[in-house]
């Protein structure tokens, strides 16, 4: 079964005083969710999720929204990539396979 993984994260790491390009450990949440011919909605971001990383074992697009509704002509997410987003929280992805 092809599966989209979401971590989700607060804010970018510090390291001292300076601000790090990545997320700061550990994931406040993380959502696996099943990659088919339909688009297929994760649960709502926490109220405290501010960065999403994004990683799925095979080509699909996404789309973040209230209630999104992924298709193929949307952002495509290539497989075995890991992308971080900045989002809203209380918002979801949305995710559909693609070739």
């Amino acid at each position: 079964m092809a599966t989209l993984y979401i971590s989700e994260f607060p804010g970018l790491a510090t390291i001292g005083t300076t601000i790090a390009a990545i997320p700061g450990e550990p994931s406040i949440a993380d959502q696996a969710i099943a990659i088919g011919a339909g688009s297929v909605q994760s649960n709502a971001f926490s109220a405290n999720t501010r960065l999403v990383l994004l990683s799925a074992d095979v080509a699909c697009s996404v789309l973040f929204a209230a209630n999104p509704v992924a298709a193929v002509v949307n952002m495509r997410i290539p497989a075995n990539f890991p992308m971080l987003f900045a989002v809203v929280p209380g918002q979801k992805v949305a995710v559909i396979a693609n070739t």
